[in-house]
């Protein structure tokens, strides 16, 4: 199944916690983020093929009306000059043009694109976000697995990746991201975790508790061991993670749900935690990832 569709699956469910009137500020804010290009806004103000990827999949989790042809004309815009674009945005852009009809599709360069994501192969046979790299990451081959899962597309020396996740896994059942930063954390765990699902790798026993180690005594799941401050994308993807497992942390939803709720705002976005006093389009998908999980 295409990554991007596992996890809508989830965030479909959010609503149901959510309830009726705050979903619809969730909606509401999330329209309110789209520029005049087609694109949704950064931090900055900035049209930005990530964040736009997040806004798709948070309207489509509500079960809203996609704006189709101003998604369209921003996707195309940014399908004139791929070389421009580094690899998450080409992930980005790749997924953005998955969520769209047919009928849009028809004008998406997806052998291009995906040829482009072929440019940051390492030697290892994973990727790498960064060009020429000798050794790839966890989060950048799970990107590049949903590129082409997404569009159904086979995925290319399946085997390479293999190797270079089991390359990234540590005694106590965790993943680095890399070796540059051989740091176990949860962001790479989940995402290394997703693809040996997909990818028919056996995952270590010890994965599940090493994950539930890292719940903050407050709610939210901490991104490392040392970390200051659990936040919602950490807390979200363990939560993915510990599900694809079929580890329960049913005995602990009450303190993550109430984790979750001091991020939400009447606004209709989330905090990415604690001290974050900005709301964006991303911290706001994994608001509805993580009460999906914790609506299950």
């Amino acid at each position: 199944m295409s990554l991007r569709l596992e996890m809508l699956q989830v965030a479909r469910l959010a609503p149901a916690v959510l309830g009726d009137e705050a979903a619809g500020l969730v909606e509401k804010f999330i329209r309110s983020q789209q520029n005049e290009d087609g694109g949704f806004r950064d931090r900055d103000g900035a049209s930005d093929l990530y964040y736009t990827s997040f806004a798709v999949d948070t309207l489509t989790a509500l079960q809203a009306e996609l704006p189709e042809d101003s998604l369209a004309a921003f996707f195309v815009e940014k399908s004139t000059d791929l070389t421009a674009l580094d690899f998450v945005h080409l992930c980005c852009l790749a997924r953005g043009w998955s969520a769209l009809s047919a009928e849009k599709r028809n004008n998406a360069p997806i052998d291009s694109i995906l040829g482009r994501i072929e440019t940051f192969r390492t030697a290892d046979g994973g990727y790498n976000q960064i060009e020429d790299a000798d050794s790839g990451s966890a989060y950048a081959c799970f990107l590049a697995y949903g590129a082409y899962s997404d569009h159904r597309r086979e995925f290319p020396n399946p085997d390479g990746v293999r190797s270079c996740i089991q390359s990234l896994g540590t005694p106590e059942g965790s993943w680095a991201n890399d070796v540059d930063l051989p740091v176990p954390n949860i962001p790479a765990t989940a995402a290394a975790v997703t693809l040996c699902r997909n990818l028919r790798l056996p995952i270590p026993t010890e994965t599940g508790p090493w994950i539930l180690e890292c719940l903050h005594a407050d709610g939210g799941f901490l991104p490392f061991a040392m970390a200051p401050l659990p936040d919602l994308l950490t807390t979200a993807v363990a939560l993915h993670a510990l599900d694809g497992l079929q580890v329960s942390f049913d005995n602990k939803k009450e303190r993550i749900l109430d984790f979750v709720d001091t991020l939400w705002t009447a606004e209709g976005g989330f905090h990415g935690n604690w001290e974050d006093d900005d709301l964006d389009i991303e911290y706001t998908y994994y608001g509805l990832l993580a009460l999906g999980h914790l609506a299950l």
